[in-house]
């Protein structure tokens, strides 16, 4: 029996001895070093050297080798060790890889590691740990990040996500991330991944301090995504980071003076064709990539505006079309057409269309990419140059060159001219400081970096006459048979940049992108940066005032009790109202209630873009009404200001009077009816009315004033008004109670109701509120009917989407 039992202890025991010694022994085996094939002196610029050498060759998209995914994971894996001084000092004293396993444990010790890494590490006993090899293409590095990344972000945005080893919460976003990255990264969005685990400096550089967290990079600037992690809210927020007007909408009325704007932009014009209203984020990310070389327009193909726009440049309706425009506005210089236009399609088209026939030199950039620099491995470039007024008398001689150009198309040959004004130094180095008002050509070639160039000036000016183009022909013709034709050398001081913003715009957008992180920190309470300034401010306000706020107290006359007043009916009614409601709701956390006025600057964010879940309670009131109301409102609604799914707004019916017909003639034939069927004199009074809204399902509920006359006690008559029922239903109570009175007056009555009507008016709008408190219980509760509505309106007229 004893036998028995000790057999499998034995066997078991082996087993683990054997698969210990046999992990030793691949770790043994496994060597960074060797791998990445750098000695364990070599520096970091080395390990990073051959690491990206090796990654370059063996990344399974580019070497087809069956064993090329493993390799670029060791590589990858080697890297990570070796680049982080900390594991790789680990790894040369005890042969460590796993940054988990404790220091100074050594090699010998292969079963107590095994023993502890059973439940944790890759078997199929336990959980996974393996990073996704998707991912790990995307890892960013403290280094790369300020090398490539950054600048990169100028040109392309970046969706960064933020995560570590074992963020459970971050195995929830995977599955949207993954589809954002899908759909993102082939339209030219660059995609980075920040392992907190590895990479603490660039985190701490980035402020981020939690995971999972995505971060948006454009231009240089950090933005954090604050939504719930949905493919459209993150699709949304990238778009949302582009700078604004990179398109412009072209129609019929304005698109040749969008066309002509290369006179003064100096770019040329690309105008996409397109069945879409808006425009697509694939057409603004390849704005966003050319933008200091294109200009783009994008023209919507069912906006009846464009019909002229479409029978004049005869494009077809059926497939996206891209025209390119430069100094001919009637003709497009480029055209592609594709149904289904890919990033790389768009990139090439507009990447060998960058520059106008005939470009004006504007800044060092521009002069640096069209007359390069001669190499030895390349053709020479030659660049042939009109140094030219502006004013109306150069129009005729600049227009020749212009059409000397078009004929004279070589690649060898640029074709480009500067205004004399705006470049003086330039043009007093070529023409060697002769004061000559009339154009001049010069043809030169660039030797050096530092502005060495051989040149030669074309003898008799430029006037644009035939005689002109046909000597600057000849010149042309003996440069391409004897390059020592240019005999005269010189050094060119850099081009002054005069698409350069002036100062006090830089810095009124430096300031802007300030202010705008400040507000972005406070909203989002990154409180791990402040908690520092905040504590020494705290604790500076209670040195300087607490002494005199506790001797204020201290010094205070004590007041003799003194025996309550007697509450009248009206005030103990709202205490009773209030009491019931705060036993029945949140406690607030606060001693006020936030009233936000609904506008055109605030209206999309607090409705139609309101977040899931969120409702936003909001107050109808006119001028007259406004302050008696508000005061109704806060008192009645502050028992359920602690909600954090509740926002409280006003609405001001006499600066918005369409918002409330329209939204009750958007929903079904019984709201409509709840809007229409009353009296004359009450259709088009909504002061008092309370819409508790729900911006994303797009519905309402509705408290209608309780009109209680002169006596307060009416108040609790007409029970239906604290839903958002039948108007219909409500009269019916009301006549039912014995105190109550009726709506409808005898025709006899009606000079009587007309004379009473100004005082009653009165005490309606101090009581139109009365019983806000208990349908706010119900609104809470859930119990009240929901109108659904099609479309939020705007505040003007037409709906919102």
């Amino acid at each position: 029996m004893t036998l028995t039992r000790t057999c499998p202890l034995l066997l078991t025991v082996i087993i683990l001895l054997v698969v210990g010694e046999h992990l030793v022994e691949s770790a043994s085996e496994y060597d960074p070093y060797k791998i990445l094939g750098v000695g364990k002196s070599a520096s970091q610029q080395e390990i990073k050297k051959a690491y990206k050498s090796l990654a370059r060759e063996w990344h399974p998209d580019k070497n087809k080798d069956p064993g090329a995914e493993d390799m670029f994971i060791k590589i990858s894996k080697s890297y990570e060790i070796l680049s982080n001084e900390e594991r790789r000092s680990n790894f040369d004293l005890y042969g460590q890889m796993d940054e988990n396993q404790p220091f100074g444990q050594s090699q010998h010790q292969g079963f107590r590691s095994f023993h502890h890494s059973f439940y944790f590490e890759e078997s199929f006993f336990h959980f996974p740990r393996s990073r996704d090899f998707a991912d790990s293409k995307y890892l960013l590095h403290h280094a790369q990040y300020n090398s490539d990344v950054l600048p990169d972000s100028y040109k392309r945005p970046y969706l960064i996500k933020v995560t570590s080893e074992w963020c459970f919460a971050c195995i929830h976003i995977e599955p949207v991330w993954k589809e954002a990255v899908q759909e993102l990264e082939p339209m030219g969005v660059g995609i980075g991944i920040l392992d907190l685990g590895f990479e603490r400096r660039l985190a701490n550089q980035l402020g981020a301090h939690r995971a999972p967290s995505i971060i948006g990079l454009v231009n240089g600037r950090v933005t954090f995504f604050h939504q719930a992690v949905v493919r459209e809210y993150l699709r949304q927020f990238m778009e949302d980071l582009l700078p604004q007007r990179l398109v412009e909408k072209i129609t019929d009325n304005n698109y040749m003076s969008f066309l002509s704007g290369w006179r003064v932009e100096n770019k040329p014009s690309v105008v996409l064709f397109d069945q879409v209203p808006v425009v697509p984020l694939l057409f603004k990310l390849t704005a966003f990539a050319f933008r200091d070389y294109v200009r783009f327009g994008y023209v919507d193909q069912g906006d009846a505006r464009n019909t002229q726009l479409l029978r004049q440049f005869n494009v077809n309706t059926y497939a996206p079309t891209m025209l390119l425009f430069k100094e001919d506005t009637e003709k497009p210089a480029d055209i592609i057409q594709a149904r289904g236009m890919k990033r790389q399609i768009m990139d090439e088209f507009v990447s060998n269309n960058k520059f106008l026939q005939v470009p004006r030199l504007v800044n060092q950039q521009l002069f640096d990419e069209l007359c390069p620099v001669k190499q030895f491995h390349r053709r020479r470039k030659y660049c042939v140059l009109l140094i030219t007024g502006e004013d109306q008398a150069f129009t005729p001689g600049n227009k020749a060159f212009l059409d000397f150009a078009s004929a004279n198309s070589r690649d060898v040959l640029r074709f480009a001219y500067v205004y004399q004004r705006t470049q003086q130094p330039l043009c007093q180095a070529l023409l060697q400081n002769q004061a000559t008002p009339s154009p001049q050509v010069v043809i030169l070639e660039r030797r050096s970096q530092a502005g060495k160039v051989l040149y030669r000036s074309v003898a008799g000016g430029w006037n644009g006459s035939q005689e002109d183009k046909h000597r600057l022909h000849q010149q042309l013709e003996l440069l391409q048979k004897d390059p020592s034709y240019l005999s005269s050398d010189a050094t060119l001081p850099e081009l002054n940049n005069e698409m350069a913003p002036i100062f006090l715009i830089q810095w009124m957008n430096a300031a802007y992108d300030y202010v705008l992180q400040i507000y972005d920190d406070l909203l989002y309470s990154n409180w791990r940066e402040m908690m520092p300034i905040l504590s020494l401010i705290f604790s500076a306000l209670f040195i300087l005032f607490g002494t005199v706020i506790i001797q204020a107290f201290s010094e205070a006359p004590e007041d003799k009790p003194r025996k309550p007043k007697p509450k009248e009916p009206q005030q103990a009614e709202e205490e009773a109202a209030s009491s019931r409601a705060g036993t029945s709701s949140r406690p607030p956390k606060k001693d006020f209630v936030e009233v936000t006025e609904l506008t055109d600057v605030t209206y999309t964010s607090n409705l139609v873009k309101l977040m899931p879940g969120h409702i936003n309670v909001v107050l109808v009131l006119t001028n007259a009404s406004k302050n008696a109301l508000l005061k109704k409102f806060a008192k009645e609604v502050f028992s359920f200001s602690g909600t954090q799914n509740l926002h409280f707004s006003f609405l001001n019916a006499d600066k918005h009077s369409q918002w409330m017909p329209s939204v009750l003639s958007s929903t079904s034939e019984a709201a409509q009816n709840v809007g229409h069927s009353d009296d004359d004199e009450e259709s088009s009074d909504y002061a008092g009315h309370v819409l508790a809204l729900n911006g994303h399902k797009k519905y309402f509920c509705m408290f209608r004033p309780v009109f209680t006359g002169d006596d307060p006690t009416d108040s609790v008559s007409s029970e239906a008004s604290l839903s958002c029922g039948s108007r219909r239903k409500s009269r019916s109570r009301s006549r039912s109670r014995s105190h109550s009175r009726s709506r409808s007056s005898s025709k006899e009555d009606g000079a009587g109701s007309k004379r009473g009507s100004t005082r009653a008016t009165n005490i309606e709008v101090h009581h139109k509120l009365d019983r806000l408190g208990l349908w706010m219980e119900r609104l809470m509760e859930g119990t009240l009917p929901r109108l659904q509505v099609p479309a939020w309106p705007s505040l003007d007229g037409p709906t919102e989407s």
